[in-house]
C-alpha cells in the first residue's frame, strides 16, 4: 500500500471516523466505567469483521490483526488507546458537545480511541500485507489511579499472543495540526498523591497557648519538606512537590482541631522516589512530635516514569520524516505530568509520541484539560495515517 492509496483510503474513510470522535464526544464516561465506550467500540469493530474481545480488565476492549500467515502463537505490535472522560464541564458550544453534565473528553481520548478505530479497519483491508501482527489495546481508566493500563497488564494483553513493542499517541494541542513530537529515553514523570490528615487541639484564638494549631502544623511540615527535597534530591533528577488543597474549618477567633492537605509528587527516577516516600514520613513524625499534634500521611501510589525505547523512538522518527516530512517532526521536552502508559514502558520497548491538534487560526489552541478543550479534527487524517505507517512497517 503505497501513500497515496493510504492516503485516499484515510480521506474515504474520514467521514465515520468524524461520526466516531463525535459520538463519543457527546457522551463521555468516568475511569473504569466506560460500558457503553467498550460497547460502541465492539460495534465497529463488530461491523468490520475484526476479532476482539470485551471485558478486559472489566471495560478494556482487544482486537487482534493478522495476515493469513500469522497465528496468535505470533510476536506482535500492540497499538494503543484510552476510553475514559474527566469530571469537567465542557464550555465548547459545538453540536457534539458533551451530553454528560459534568463530564468532558478534555484530555482526547475519543481522539485516540477514533484514530485507532480507523487504523483497525485499513489494517483489517490490508492485513496480507503486514509483516507482523497487530494487537490493538482500548484501556479503560486512564485518568485515574491504579491505571488502566497496570490492570490491563494484569489481565494478560502483553501475552498470547506476546507484544515485543508497543506505540500510542497522544493529543498535542500545543503544536499545530499536522506536526508530530517525539522524545527518545526519559520523557513524562512518575506521579503520586499526597493525602495528609492533622490532628491537633482546637480552641480560642485568643488563646494558642492552650491549643495545638493543625495549621502551623501542616504549613511547617509542607515548607519542610520541600526544602529538604530540594536539598536532598540527586543533581539533574527531575521533581515536582506540589500542594493545592489545604483545608481547615476555622475562624478568626477559632483554631480548629483538625486539618488536611493534598499533593502531588513527582519525579524521574524510582530510587530517589522512594526515599522521597521515606522522607515525606520522616518529616510528617517530626513535626507531629514537635507540636504534640499527629500528622497521617497516605501516599497513593500512581503512575511509574515513561521512558521511550531510544531504537524504536528513533526508526519512529525516521518514519514520520519518510511520510510526513521533517520539517513536520519535533523533539519533544521533558514533562512532568504523567501518563499510565509508563507501566507498558517498564515492561517492553514502547515509543509514545505527540499528535499536533491545534490550529492558531481557527482559536482552537485550549490546553487538555480545559473546559474549553478541541481539537482540528484534521488530525485524526494524521494519527490514522502515522500509526498505520507504522503497523505496516512491522
Amino acid at each position: 500500500m503505497n501513500p497515496k492509496q493510504l492516503s485516499e483510503r484515510i480521506s474515504a474513510l474520514f467521514p465515520e471516523v468524524v461520526s466516531w470522535r463525535e459520538h463519543m464526544h457527546r457522551h463521555p464516561e468516568p475511569s473504569f466505567k466506560e460500558f457503553n465506550t467498550m460497547n460502541f467500540v465492539s460495534s465497529i469493530l463488530t461491523e468490520y469483521g475484526i476479532t476482539h474481545e470485551t471485558g478486559v480488565a472489566e471495560t478494556g476492549v482487544v482486537a487482534w490483526i493478522g495476515a493469513d500467515h500469522h497465528t496468535k502463537n505470533d510476536d506482535c505490535i500492540g497499538l494503543r488507546a484510552d476510553l475514559d472522560a474527566l469530571p469537567i464541564q465542557e464550555e465548547n458550544q459545538v453540536t457534539y458537545r458533551s451530553q454528560v453534565d459534568g463530564w468532558m473528553h478534555a484530555c482526547g481520548h475519543d481522539v485516540h480511541t477514533s484514530i485507532l478505530l480507523g487504523t483497525a479497519i485499513i489494517l483489517q483491508e490490508n492485513r496480507q500485507l503486514l509483516q507482523t501482527p497487530i494487537k490493538l489495546v482500548f484501556q479503560p481508566g486512564e485518568e485515574m489511579n491504579p491505571g488502566g493500563a497496570s490492570l490491563m497488564m494484569k489481565a494478560g494483553v502483553l501475552h498470547h499472543p506476546t507484544v515485543t513493542k508497543m506505540y500510542a499517541l497522544h493529543v498535542f494541542p500545543e503544536m499545530e495540526v499536522g506536526n508530530l513530537g517525539l522524545r527518545s529515553g526519559l520523557y513524562m514523570a512518575s506521579s503520586d498523591e499526597l493525602h495528609v490528615e492533622i490532628k491537633g487541639v482546637g480552641g480560642h484564638g485568643a488563646l494558642p497557648e492552650k491549643c495545638v494549631n493543625p495549621i502551623e502544623m501542616g504549613a511547617e511540615w509542607m515548607q519542610r519538606v520541600k526544602a529538604l527535597f530540594n536539598k536532598a534530591c540527586p543533581e539533574n533528577v527531575p521533581h515536582v512537590l506540589t500542594f493545592g488543597r489545604f483545608e481547615a474549618h476555622g475562624s478568626t477567633n477559632v483554631i480548629p482541631s483538625e486539618a488536611s492537605i493534598k499533593g502531588t509528587f513527582r519525579t524521574m527516577d524510582e530510587e530517589w522516589r522512594a526515599t522521597a516516600y521515606t522522607l515525606l514520613e520522616q518529616e510528617a513524625k517530626a513535626v507531629s512530635l514537635s507540636y504534640g499534634g499527629d500528622i497521617q500521611l497516605r501516599i497513593s501510589k500512581g503512575y511509574p516514569f515513561l521512558k521511550n525505547d531510544e531504537t524504536l523512538t528513533k526508526e519512529t522518527w525516521t518514519l514520520f520524516e519518510d511520510v510526513f516530512g521533517a520539517e513536520k517532526v519535533h523533539e519533544l521536552a521533558l514533562r512532568m505530568t504523567a501518563e499510565d502508559f509508563a507501566f507498558y514502558s517498564q515492561e517492553i520497548p514502547v515509543c509514545f509520541f505527540r499528535l499536533g491538534v491545534g490550529n492558531a487560526s481557527k482559536g482552537i489552541t485550549y490546553a487538555v484539560h480545559h473546559p474549553r478543550f478541541d481539537v482540528d479534527i484534521e488530525s485524526l487524517k494524521i494519527g490514522i495515517q502515522a500509526m498505520t505507517s507504522i503497523a505496516l512497517k512491522g
